[in-house]
Formats: structure tokens, sequence, C-alpha cells
């Protein structure tokens, strides 16, 4: 059999979210870790540039599609041979939506695919199996992006429950916490706010079933370990990022309290997440606190890994010979 490393294919993943537009370039192989060779991100925030009905104003178009020009000359300098182009919430719920995915698809010349919150919930969760394997048990993964917030769970590679609601860490920020601070009166009412949001995917959510492994994927989660939770190193293993739920509640209200120009200063609080990161932390502690969850793992791998596995999986073998 013919090695299958030498069979890759240049697969340029071009994931168009509601915080971010990213392009990662992966040479995809049956069997190899989807490592990236490169990648490039630009952060435009969408939920800044909606109009109260939803819809993406004119200047938030011109934001999105500079941010896919980017990516598609990273695509072309790495000269790829197969995109794989997928766009979640903001897009997928803006009434002008459809208009704004064909000038991104007449702009890359190939169709976008709009994923639901339950594909993207699938694919992420695919993504956090492969990583932690079958020994993990039954996994929950929680995952919070710009727009809206994933969680499933299952004890194989497909999870038996995949959720999605509207409690992406910019949406709360935008809808709830517009100055990005607030009193412990205002967070007490925000908290409120996201647990009415988030209550239909906790009424769904399989009550007489505990995971054996709960994780969290996303680079809210990821910030709010780095800054509130604890390295765990394993002999053999990479290092990983632990963080309870007692370690980010005591970490909220000081949150909220400093001034998003000043959370620079912390660990794991990048700039493009100052504004939003205190949404993004209630909304990992109350669906943490609704689903019983007292600590996650944070996860390497979320939804760009999930499609790169996918996409091997269905069409992989095929194009690779197999």
């Amino acid at each position: 059999m013919a090695n299958l490393h030498s069979q890759a294919t240049r697969l340029g993943v071009l994931d168009i979210g509601s915080n971010t537009v990213h392009m990662l370039i992966v040479d995809a192989a049956l069997g190899a870790r989807p490592d990236p060779e490169a990648s490039v991100k630009s952060t435009v925030r969408l939920m800044q540039y909606l109009k109260e009905d939803g819809s993406i104003k004119k200047s938030g178009v011109e934001a999105l599609l500079q941010a896919v020009d980017k990516g598609m000359h990273l695509a072309e300098e790495y000269e790829i041979t197969q995109l794989l182009a997928m766009a979640t919430s903001a897009i997928r719920e803006a009434p002008n939506g459809n208009k704004v995915l064909h000038k991104i698809e007449e702009r890359i010349g190939q169709g976008v695919t709009v994923l639901s919150g339950a594909d993207e919930a699938r694919l992420t969760f695919l993504a956090a199996r492969r990583w932690y394997g079958w020994d993990a048990g039954r996994l929950l993964m929680l995952d919070i992006g710009g727009g809206s917030l994933e969680v499933a769970m299952g004890s194989d590679e497909e999870p038996t429950v995949a959720l999605s609601v509207p409690a992406g860490a910019g949406r709360i920020t935008t809808e709830f916490l517009p100055e990005g601070v607030a009193t412990a009166e205002e967070l007490v009412k925000v908290r409120k706010q996201v647990r009415k949001v988030i209550e239909p995917m906790v009424e769904a959510f399989p009550s007489s079933k505990h995971p054996n492994h709960a994780v969290g994927t996303s680079k809210t989660f990821r910030s709010l370990a780095r800054l509130a939770g604890a390295v765990l190193r394993q002999p053999g293993r990479e290092d990983t990022k632990i963080m309870t739920l007692d370690q980010l509640e005591d970490w909220i209200p000081r949150l909220a309290a400093i001034s998003p120009q000043q959370r620079v200063a912390l660990p794991g609080i990048t700039q493009e997440r100052t504004m939003q990161i205190v949404g993004g932390a209630v909304v990992a502690a109350e669906i943490m606190r609704a689903l019983n969850v007292e600590e996650i793992e944070i996860c390497p791998w979320a939804l760009r890994e999930g499609a790169i596995l996918r996409w091997l999986d269905q069409f992989g073998r095929t194009r690779l010979g197999f």
C-alpha cells in the first residue's frame, strides 16, 4: 500500500464565523493528524454590524469580503487543491444572508456550506471525540462561538444529542452587555437573560444521562481557562487546561469590573476578546451549572478540525484511491 502521507490533499478550510473569518491550510491525509501548515484569521465581529432586524449592514458585508479575500490569498499562496468553505450562525440567521452568501461564493468561485447549529455541534463533537478517543466514554462537548452556543453528547463518533441556541459570546454582549462591563446587579440581570436563551437547550438535554468526560472547545473557553483554570501535566501527553465552575465564577465579577481596554493585560485575554469575554464567561457558567458540570477540560480541536475529519471520512478514501 502506498504511503498515505504521500497522497495528501492540500486542503484549505474557510470558516466564516460570527466573530472571525479563518483560513486553515492542511495537508489532509487518511490516518494523519490534521495539523495546520498555515493559517490566517481576521476578526470581523459581525454582531456589531447587524441591523435591528438581524440583517448585515453594508459595512459588515464589506468587512466580511475583505476577510474572505485575505484568506483566499493564503490559499493561493499555498496552492490548495481543495477548498472547504463553511458559514455559521451570523449568516445562517441574517435575513439578507443569502445575498451575502452569493457575494462570498462569487469571490471564492464555489459554493459555501451553511451549517445548521446541529451541524456545528456534530462536527465539533467529532473533533473532540477523535482527540480524546474511546476511553473518554460518554463525552459532553460545549462550544461557545460568536453567535451561538453548541452542546453535544454521546458515546460514539456521532452524538446522540446535538443542540444549538443563539447564546454566543458576541451576541450576548451585543444584546445584554453593550458596554462590556457590568455591576453586580447588572450581572444578575444578564444571567437571567442568558438562562432564558439557553432554556430550550437545557430542557431538551437528557437529564438521566451524565457524561464521563466534559470538554470545552473554542477560543472563549481557551481564554477563560488560561485566565481562571489550571494546567494538568500528564506523562506522555500534551499539557491540558482544566477549569472548574468555581474558578470561573470567582473571575466573572472581577472581569466585569475591569474595562475592556485593561483586560488585555490579563493572561489569555486577547485584543479581539476583550469586549465579549464577560458575556462568554456568563454563558459558560450558566450552561455548566444547568448541566451539572463542575469541571471541563479544554479540547484543542473544534469545528474546523471536525470538518477536515468528516471530509476525509466521506471523500478522502475516494480521492486518495482507496
